[in-house]
């Protein structure tokens, strides 16, 4: 201070020493360009635009529908080829009573097609138990009811486990329309004649012949090896909430 100033001046002095720098005043930001006036700086700890577009929660996916005309479709076919082929047992394989009652109705044996020497054949067989001739020593009274409801329970149960697919159960949605379709045929035969037409006759060695069947048993054991499979394979839940291009998204999914 100089001699000359005077108190007032002094006052004055110090005064604008104390004082808060003004807002308005240009600050440049890092990359060169100014901020607006009176915008503060950033605080320590501040989120970032990347981190709060991270934080931005999508809208929820529609809850997953599976297909039922496909279930329909799969099961529909199923059920024809395997109708169509026990009416072409029925009447090419089927034994025939000759009306000439000296002569004894023509063997069985005599109705088969060999289609692999030794090991293939066509040959008539009715059911009237369940796999394995499974109560088939048992009375119409109790078979046919028993298995009807039977059969009434697997389509329930698999249509309702069809409404609750997953998107990634590839393998149990071809084996529940497998599984219907034979289901079906064979309660279609219950219905028909009290007895499930089994054709195809597998024969390993000249003692081990396996069971008779038909193309409904051939859906039912590849749809259900198809359920197996479904149940030891590893399934990965979709993520929900974050779009699927955000950096969060992709962290949440690895």
């Amino acid at each position: 201070m100089s001699e000359d100033a005077t108190p007032r001046d002094a006052a004055v002095e110090t005064k604008g020493a104390d004082a808060e720098p003004d807002r308005s005043a240009r600050v440049d930001a890092p990359g060169g360009e100014p901020l607006p006036a009176g915008q503060p700086d950033d605080e320590p700890g501040a989120p970032s635009p990347e981190e709060d577009a991270d934080d931005v929660v999508a809208p929820a996916a529609p809850a997953y529908r599976p297909s039922y005309p496909f279930l329909i479709g799969v099961s529909l076919i199923t059920l024809a080829a395997d109708l169509g082929t026990k009416w072409w047992a029925k009447d090419r394989l089927e034994p025939q009573a000759l009306t000439d009652l000296a002569t004894a109705p023509r063997p069985l044996a005599l109705r088969k097609i060999e289609v692999i020497k030794d090991h293939l054949n066509m040959i008539f067989a009715k059911n009237h138990g369940g796999a394995w001739g499974i109560l088939g020593d048992e009375s119409e009274a109790i078979r046919r009811p028993f298995f009807l409801l039977i059969s009434l329970a697997a389509i329930v149960f698999i249509v309702s486990l069809y409404r609750k697919l997953h998107p990634s159960q590839v393998a149990l949605r071809w084996g529940l329309p497998l599984v219907l379709g034979g289901a079906l045929g064979n309660l279609v035969d219950r219905i028909r004649y009290g007895y499930v037409v089994d054709f195809i006759q597998v024969r390993f060695t000249p003692e081990f012949v396996w069971p008779t069947f038909n193309v409904a048993d051939i859906a039912i054991v590849v749809g259900v090896g198809l359920m197996a499979i479904d149940m030891f394979s590893p399934r990965r839940p979709a993520v929900v909430g974050k779009p699927s291009g955000t950096p969060g998204a992709k962290a949440s999914a690895g």
